[in-house]
This record gives C-alpha cells, structure tokens and sequence, in this order.
C-alpha cells in the first residue's frame, strides 16, 4: 500500500489515504493500454463513408457494341470501372470499427495508465472538488493555486455541477465523474485530480 497526501482545495495537506498498489503502482502493459485507445477511438467513427461498385451503379444494362468486327477491345457494360462513370474498384461500404476487448483487458489498461500518472506524480487527491461559485475566474484562481498546468481532468464522485461550469471556457479542462473514468481521458490529461471518493470508487470497481 503506498501512502498519497490528501490536499485541499488552497493547497494545504490534510490528511493521508493509502491507496492499491495493485491498480496504483503495477508494472503496466503498453500493448494493452494502445489497444484499449484504439478500441475508444475507433468506437468514435461513424464508418459511413460509401461507393458504388459496378453492380450498384445505374444504367449500363446493354453490352455497348458488338463483341467482334469494331476494332475496339470487347466490353460488357459501360459501367465497368474503367469507364467515366462507371463503378468503384474496392472502395469503402458502411461498416463498424468497433472490435472486441476482453474485460481484463480493458482493466489492466486502465491500471496501467493509472499506475503511470501516479509514477509520474500527475495524480494529485484533494478533499473535495465543491466549489463555491461558478465563475471561470474561480476556477482560474484554483489551477494557480493547486499549480495545475497543461491538460487537467477533474474526476468527482459527486455532483460536480458548479466545477463544471466554473470550467467549461478554459479549454485545457475536463470534468467527468468517477464512472466516466476512461482510458483515453487520462493519457490525454498532463494532471489527473480526484476527490477521496472517487479513489475508493476505482479501487472498488478495479478490485
């Protein structure tokens, strides 16, 4: 169990909580971890790019000429892909990128980019995440004060409405709750920050 300092919002230490060394502090799998963003980035496509091959392509029911005596090489149909017009060799249909990833899979890829962030010293724990007001300067003032810089995720266990809002202007921001709590988010975020509850909650889902 490793010990992690436990903060409050103006910075100051309150208390310490010990947290899984076994989602914290694992030796991590970077095979899986690339897997598991490409699994959530692939799921983000819509995958409806569309062509037409020869067959879809309207028109082109009758053979153009005759097949001897022209002089011109043989030809079925004018929709043949050589032909202006005429049908897409091999291009793309309607299809899904999604592919399967086995649940400890997708585990481990969370611990690993959780274990990674908290080597790093980019997991930092307050006391709560409520603020007192939803003004942007608020949350300006927060950020300096913790000595947030680069990309932050606030993770929450709770209601983190005014957070959210105080914000949602700065774009190097994120807020999601604790059951959001994804792969891609946290090795997209420089700085993760979370309550004690939302702690527990990983440590409890990740078990």
């Amino acid at each position: 169990m490793t010990k992690v300092n436990v903060i409050d919002l103006k910075g100051s230490k309150v208390k310490d909580i010990t947290v899984n060394d076994e989602i914290f502090k694992i030796e991590g799998n970077d095979i899986v971890l690339k897997k598991a963003i490409r699994l959530q980035m692939d799921s983000l496509r819509q995958g409806t790019a569309s062509t037409k091959g020869r067959s879809d392509v309207s028109g082109g029911g009758r053979k153009p000429y005759r097949q001897k005596g022209t002089g011109n090489a043989r030809q079925g149909t004018i929709r043949a892909p050589h032909y202006r017009g005429g049908g897409v060799v091999f291009g793309p249909t309607p299809r899904s990128y999604s592919f399967k990833m086995n649940r400890k899979e997708r585990r481990l890829a969370l611990k690993t980019a959780l274990s990674d962030k908290m080597a790093e010293n980019k997991f930092i724990v307050v006391e709560s995440l409520e603020l007192a007001s939803t003004k942007t300067k608020d949350a300006i003032k927060l950020l300096e004060t913790l000595k947030l810089e680069g990309k932050v995720l606030f993770v929450s266990s709770h209601d983190a409405e005014k957070l959210y809002l105080a914000t949602r202007n700065l774009g190097t921001t994120a807020v999601i709750m604790a059951d959001e709590l994804n792969v891609y988010d946290i090795v997209n975020a420089d700085v993760i920050v979370c309550d004690c509850d939302t702690v527990n909650y990983i440590e409890e889902a990740l078990k």
